[in-house]
């Protein structure tokens, strides 16, 4: 597959060239623009795979060169921000963008998504080098900075790599295909163990918490599977 064209739109430079450098480490080409009049124009003279767009930015704003952009493309686009409120993301959604992520951001998580996206967009393109089996049953997930291989059955966080148990991996599959789904102990124990739940309680937690130990930063805080109390668990919002 080929590697992707990414035209980043960030006004301060910095941090614009810590994007392009870390795409670089992927074997993706960037291209640096930091206002939405030069953004508007060089996607008009050139082809690119991926936007990722800076909401604060001079002459055209965010938001705006995103309705420009989708009245004529449907080329991706991840908003990058430091406005993380709920309705500037609902905006940004609502509006065409395909991801946001908040800043300050983890370079690991961003290369995840950019790499995720690229890889769904080559897909649809219908990518030469890309077998009809790769195509229609593409075998890695990604939420945030985690990627989970479901032919090897392990998992990466932040380039770390873990292997996994049988029964750590379908859950942590089945939270990752259903990342805004809340579910109790007894569904997850019978979508894992395809059996009647028992009432027990300690056999979803004990794995759930030797799924912590692997993908957490801190298994006593954790952030990519959250309890809901009084209900079950939920994948945390990784953006």
């Amino acid at each position: 597959m080929e590697n992707g064209y990414v035209l980043v739109v960030e006004d301060d430079r910095e941090v614009n060239e810590l994007i392009i450098r870390s795409l670089k480490t992927e074997n993706i080409n960037g291209k640096s623009v930091f206002n939405g009049r030069d953004a508007e124009q060089e996607l008009k003279t050139n082809s690119y795979d991926l936007v990722i767009l800076d909401l604060m930015i001079p002459h055209i704003d965010g938001l705006e060169l995103l309705g420009r952009i989708r009245k004529t493309m449907q080329i991706p686009v991840i908003i990058l921000s430091a406005k993380g409120e709920e309705t500037d993301k609902v905006i940004g959604l609502g509006l065409g963008a395909d991801d946001y992520i908040t800043k300050p951001f983890s370079v690991n998580e961003l290369k995840a998504r950019v790499k995720a996206h690229l890889r769904r967009q080559f897909y649809s393109k219908g990518d030469s080098t890309t077998t009809a089996e790769e195509a229609h049953s593409p075998h890695l997930i990604y939420h945030g900075d985690m990627e989970l291989n479901l032919h090897t059955y392990q998992c990466t966080v932040n380039g770390t790599t873990y292997d996994l148990k049988a029964k750590e991996f379908e859950i942590l599959k089945l939270f990752l295909t259903n990342p805004n789904r809340v579910f109790t102990k007894s569904q997850i124990y019978q979508h894992v163990w395809n059996d009647q739940y028992m009432e027990d309680e300690n056999t979803v937690m004990v794995h759930i918490r030797r799924i912590r130990k692997k993908i957490e930063d801190d298994p006593s805080d954790p952030q990519r599977i959250q309890t809901v109390w009084g209900i079950g668990y939920k994948m945390g919002d990784l953006s």
